[in-house]
């Protein structure tokens, strides 16, 4: 149990419990059921980044076994920010995104890549345990055994892709897992670095690209994004498949 007078947040899919000291410095984030493991993975990641030089994460200030405490980021979620607000915050965040998948991902002792994830992808289809809520609407009349088929047909050449692009990845790169100053419009941090390990960036870029996608006011503003963040990261040609692979694995690895 947390100390009186901390404020629970209510927010997050995960099972976690989370509390916020009532000065919002500081996190308290409590493993669920079956969950403790995933949560001392958590508390590595952020020693790891602290370690690497990476500024724009947690610090860890404490941990018992069941209860991580860190620090928290400044701002608000760019979740929270108007189509016009996140377009000048985007090259901000696409600069924190990029400063994380500079790291050297020989140092990074966490796999994320295609093996552990595809791995994960049938172990959730297997035990039916794949949330429909995290399918596009287009996917979910879909069998999750014809998903999971989908998926590795395509995995040989994702595969190989992924040989040559592996880079240190958030592993949700959603924009309520990105923390933004509303006031400057800098983004501030990255969050919830659970999944984090080393995998083809498209991992990260996928997801940031479609949870943008309803922010955007106008096609061309959403072209706009597009164009800044690929060419941020030195991608000359963006590979919508590949996208589209990233996008219709990660679902699937969630249960």
């Amino acid at each position: 149990m947390m100390p009186d007078g901390w404020p629970p947040v209510t927010s997050g899919e995960s099972g976690d419990r989370v509390w916020r000291r009532p000065d919002g410095l500081v996190f308290a984030k409590q493993a669920g059921p079956g969950r403790a493991d995933l949560l001392a993975g958590e508390r590595d990641r952020l020693v790891w980044l602290e370690r690497a030089g990476f500024a724009a994460a947690p610090r860890v200030v404490d941990w018992d076994g069941g209860t991580l405490v860190m620090t928290a980021l400044p701002g608000v979620p760019a979740s929270a920010l108007g189509g016009d607000d996140l377009i000048a915050a985007w090259p901000s965040i696409v600069a924190t995104i990029g400063a994380l998948h500079a790291l050297p991902p020989a140092d990074c002792p966490f796999d994320r890549g295609l093996a552990v994830m595809s791995a994960r992808a049938r172990a959730v289809v297997a035990r039916d345990a794949v949330n429909p809520d995290f399918l596009p609407d287009e996917d979910r009349d879909l069998d999750a055994a014809q998903l999971l088929a989908r998926v590795a047909a395509e995995l040989p050449a994702r595969l190989a892709q992924e040989a040559a692009s592996r880079v240190v990845v958030h592993g949700d790169a959603c924009l309520p897992n990105i923390m933004v100053d509303p006031a400057t419009l800098r983004c501030t941090g990255l969050i919830d670095l659970g999944r984090l390990g080393v995998a083809d960036r498209y991992a990260d870029l996928a997801l940031l690209v479609a949870n943008s996608a309803e922010s955007w006011s106008s096609p061309g503003r959403a072209a706009q994004a597009l164009d800044q963040l690929f060419s941020a990261l030195g991608i000359a040609s963006i590979d919508g498949g590949r996208l589209q692979f990233y996008l219709r694995l990660d679902p699937l690895t969630w249960g």
